[in-house]
């Protein structure tokens, strides 16, 4: 158990010292033609929890971790950019890792991709390929520590065996504005319920897309889906009698709301998820969150999130967070969050208590003509 303590005790005093050692980046990139910058976020975090102490994981009832995202952009000229965003986290950093074995580093790419945009009065549009966020939900654009105010995430968002990941699919994608209103399509390699390497086998395309509308400045409603097979032959919950991967399709919807005015943000989603299982009766999910945030002065802000999950077969899963901030300086945060979860499976909620620092670094940027 002190093993774990001192190991979350030194990922903080590391992220602080990485923080302290960075030089901010040069302004004059925004305002170049052509440039490359590196960006990034370091987090921290120590958390206790009844989740660590459960089969198949058995540990230490307190554990910690660290992240880093690193985001490299190179800007061709005023039309073509490259966009990055790689992952390098420790395991359990996630909660949903909690109860899972094994400790290490893990790398992936979230996003690495080439776009071409274009920018009109009324109207603009942007085309990219490579490694994509999913188009599906809107959670997908608070993947970063610093943009969730809280430190877990949404019951139907993860990295690994979630209905939506947040990790990257191979593909590419159309997005576009015109005057109030916003849309994207994407087609990509696998489903958001079983993100596949692109080098990994069965692979299956899948199509997501989304439109939004923004009624007054700070409040924006808006739609979106998801549609393609979702099972590979290595997945447990694939059965040979079913039938081919291929012919057994997921399919996601969502309406999501998000408002901002004065000290106030407020977020949520609803979505339903179906999946088919050939001869076997249809499995349905469904699934959202409210999150509220309330800014009590510049350096400081509470937040709660309410998030619920409703599954054939399997019952209903419910789970609040609620947590405060403190910005101690410019790109930093620490957080303090307490979760309660609840099943109809167990009697004794799930219980975490973590906290969180976070802080922004740039350690590059070289600006052109």
């Amino acid at each position: 158990m002190l093993k774990r303590i001192r190991f979350g005790v030194a990922a903080v005093i590391m992220a602080g010292l990485l923080a302290s050692s960075v030089r901010p980046a040069r302004a004059q990139q925004a305002e170049a033609e052509t440039g490359f910058g590196l960006q990034g976020t370091v987090s921290a975090m120590s958390a206790a929890s009844t989740l660590l102490g459960q089969a198949p994981r058995s540990g230490s009832l307190v554990d910690g971790g660290f992240r880093l995202m690193l985001y490299p952009t190179w800007k061709l000229n005023r039309h073509w950019n490259f966009y990055g965003a790689y992952q390098a986290v420790s395991r359990p950093y996630y909660y949903s890792e909690f109860t899972t074995q094994g400790y290490g580093v893990r790398g992936n790419l979230v996003q690495g991709y080439l776009s071409y945009s274009q920018v009109w009065k009324d109207a603009s549009l942007q085309v990219k390929a490579g490694q994509l966020s999913s188009a599906f939900g809107s959670f997908p654009l608070h993947y970063d520590d610093r943009a969730n105010p809280m430190i877990d995430v949404p019951l139907q968002y993860g990295y690994y065996g979630a209905l939506a990941t947040l990790g990257g699919l191979a593909g590419a994608e159309v997005d576009g504005t015109w005057k109030k209103w916003d849309a994207r399509a994407q087609f990509v390699n696998s489903s958001p319920a079983n993100p596949r390497s692109i080098f990994a086998s069965e692979q299956y395309g899948s199509w997501a897309g989304g439109v939004g509308y923004t009624i007054v400045q700070g409040l924006r409603v808006g739609a979106s889906g998801y549609r393609g097979p979702y099972l590979d032959r290595a997945s447990p919950f694939y059965d040979p009698v079913e039938g081919r991967p291929r012919n057994m399709p997921a399919s996601g919807i969502g309406l999501e709301a998000d408002w901002g005015h004065g000290h106030w943000n407020v977020r949520g989603e609803w979505q339903k998820f179906t999946m088919t299982y050939g001869p076997l009766p249809t499995f349905h999910e469904n699934t959202g969150y409210a999150e509220v945030q309330r800014e009590l002065n510049p350096r400081w802000y509470v937040a709660t999130r309410v998030s619920y999950l409703s599954a054939d077969y399997l019952g209903n899963l419910q789970q609040i967070e609620i947590a405060g901030g403190y910005r101690p300086g410019v790109g930093q945060i620490i957080k303090l969050s307490y979760e309660t979860a609840h099943s109809d499976t167990t009697n004794v909620p799930d219980r975490t208590l973590a906290v969180q620092f976070v802080t922004a670094i740039h350690p590059l940027a070289f600006a052109g003509h």
